[in-house]
């Protein structure tokens, strides 16, 4: 197996998209001419979804008093759950992983870009537990609908954990 380098200047993207198309072009240059078309590969990646929008129950208030509820989140890498098992204050108190976890995969919080792990400490209870059952949904089931039964009339249907107030369609 070769050992590749990257350099400062060079993005890892880069370097991942080009490790994806060599095996293409040798494939391409291997195949005959009547051969069909390669798949075009890049289609297939957009079509991942990687953030997901989300509502706050109750919204976070940060210095100035304003209140935010918007979110996104993107999908956790195999990095961002281990980075968390280093850390010195999930080693003190392993509840504190939760925090350092979701403050590394929200990407947007209102107005805020910067989310970290004390805007995580200031939300309340409420809002913690409602992202952290999102990751879960998001990050095993790749989606944030429910199926749900309404305990009245027994009927099945399909809600999204991802916002919308209670009402609106």
């Amino acid at each position: 197996m070769r050992r590749r380098t990257v350099s400062p200047g060079a993005g890892l993207e880069e370097v991942l998209d080009t490790l994806a198309t060599a095996p293409a072009l040798r494939e391409e240059a291997a195949a005959p001419a009547s051969a069909a078309p390669p798949r075009d590969r890049s289609r297939e990646r957009d079509a991942l979804q990687t953030e997901f929008a989300f509502e706050l129950p109750r919204g976070f208030v940060d210095d100035e008093g304003q209140v935010h509820r918007h979110g996104t989140m993107r999908l956790a890498t195999a990095r961002d759950e281990l980075r968390p098992q280093i850390d010195l204050r999930v080693k003190e108190n392993p509840a504190y992983l939760s925090v350092v976890l979701l403050s590394q995969v929200i990407t947007q919080l209102g107005t805020v870009t910067d989310v970290h792990a004390g805007i995580v400490e200031r939300m309340y209870a409420t809002d913690v537990a409602f992202l952290q059952d999102f990751y879960r949904r998001i990050n095993s089931e790749g989606h944030t609908h429910a199926a749900v039964t309404c305990p009245l009339c027994h009927g099945s249907f399909e809600v999204d954990l991802s916002g919308g107030r209670l009402g609106e369609s």
